[in-house]
C-alpha cells in the first residue's frame, strides 16, 4: 500500500493560487476555513464541513495581528503549527495556506476594511478596532483563496454576521456558511483561549453557558428580557467571573437589541475569568431562527 502524501504547506499568495487554478481547471469546488491555529475540534468540524462542502478544503493559518488591542493576547496566542497541521491532515484538508506577516501585510501595507451595522457594540465596544482587524484579513483570505464557499463557526456570532456582509457589499463571490459550535462535554464552547484557564477557572468556566440557557429559558417562558439577562450577570459574577462585558438578547440578523421573542434572536455573552475573555451565543428562539 502506497504511502498517503503528506498536506502541502503553503506560505505565498502566489503558490496558494498556483495550487487553486490547478483545483479548478479539474473542475473542483474549493471550500476554505481561515483560522489563527491552536486548533480543536471546533476548528476540524469547520474542515471537515468544508470537505462535505467542496472537493477540496483549505486551511489558513495566520495569527492576525490587526485584530488584537494594545494590552490583548499576540504574543502568547498559542501556536502549533506542527500539531496543527497533523490534525488538519487527519481529517482530510488538502492545503495548510500558513503565510508570514510580511505576506499579508506587506512593507507598505496601508488599506484597512471597515464593516458598520454589525460591529459597533457587543465585542466591537469591548475591542476598539477588533473587527476592523478582523474585516481586513479575512477580505484578504478571500480574495487569495478565491474559493467557493467559506466556513466560519457560530461561536464568533458577530464575526460571522460581520464576514457575511463584507462579502455581500464587497461583491466577493465566495458563499459564507455559519457552522453551529461545538462545545465540551458540559457545554462550554470550545475555544483556543480555553488552554489559558486553570482547572479552577475551568470548572467555574461551564457556568457562562449555563447562565445563558437559563436566561434563554426565562425569556422564553415569559420573563422580562431585562431581568433575565440581569439574572445572568448576577450569577456569573457569583461563580467567580471577574467581570461581565455584556450578556444581550439581539436579532438573529442584525445585531439590533430587542425586548420580545417576536424575531429570530441571538443571546450572546462575553465574560472574563482570570485574566481569559470567553464568549458564547446561543439561540433563544431556535423554531424561528434560520
Amino acid at each position: 500500500m502506497e504511502a498517503a502524501m503528506p498536506m502541502p504547506i503553503v506560505r505565498t499568495v502566489r503558490d496558494l493560487r498556483a495550487v487553486v487554478a490547478g483545483w479548478r481547471r479539474a473542475g473542483d469546488r474549493v471550500a476554505l476555513v481561515t483560522t489563527m491555529g491552536a486548533l480543536h475540534a471546533g476548528h476540524l468540524a469547520l474542515v471537515e464541513e468544508a470537505r462535505r462542502r467542496g472537493d477540496r478544503a483549505i486551511a489558513t493559518i495566520f495569527v492576525n495581528p490587526l485584530q488584537f488591542g494594545a494590552h490583548e493576547d499576540l504574543d502568547r496566542y498559542p501556536r502549533q503549527e506542527a500539531a496543527d497541521a497533523a490534525a488538519l491532515a487527519g481529517v482530510g484538508c488538502d492545503l495548510l495556506f500558513a503565510p508570514p506577516a510580511d505576506e499579508m501585510y506587506p512593507a507598505g501595507f496601508a488599506t484597512q476594511v471597515s464593516v458598520a451595522g454589525v460591529t459597533e457594540d457587543l465585542d466591537g465596544a469591548a475591542r476598539p478596532g477588533h473587527f476592523d482587524g478582523v474585516a481586513t484579513v479575512v477580505a484578504k483570505l478571500l480574495n487569495q483563496a478565491q474559493a467557493d464557499v467559506a466556513i466560519f463557526g457560530e461561536k464568533d456570532y458577530q464575526q460571522l454576521l460581520t464576514i457575511r456582509r463584507l462579502a455581500r457589499d464587497l461583491d466577493i463571490p465566495t458563499e459564507i456558511v455559519g457552522h453551529p459550535t461545538v462545545r465540551e462535554a458540559d457545554g462550554l464552547a470550545l475555544s483556543s483561549r480555553n488552554a489559558y484557564l486553570s482547572a479552577d477557572e475551568r470548572a467555574r468556566a461551564v457556568e457562562l453557558p449555563r447562565a445563558m440557557r437559563a436566561a434563554a429559558d426565562a425569556i422564553r417562558g415569559g420573563q422580562e428580557v431585562d431581568s433575565a439577562l440581569l439574572a445572568a450577570t448576577q450569577r456569573l459574577l457569583g461563580a467567580g467571573f471577574s467581570a461581565v462585558d455584556y450578556v444581550e438578547l439581539r436579532d438573529a440578523d442584525t445585531l439590533a437589541p430587542i425586548r420580545r421573542l417576536d424575531r429570530p434572536a441571538r443571546l450572546l455573552a462575553a465574560a472574563r475569568i482570570g485574566s481569559t475573555r470567553l464568549i458564547d451565543n446561543i439561540a433563544v428562539n431556535q423554531t424561528l431562527c434560520r
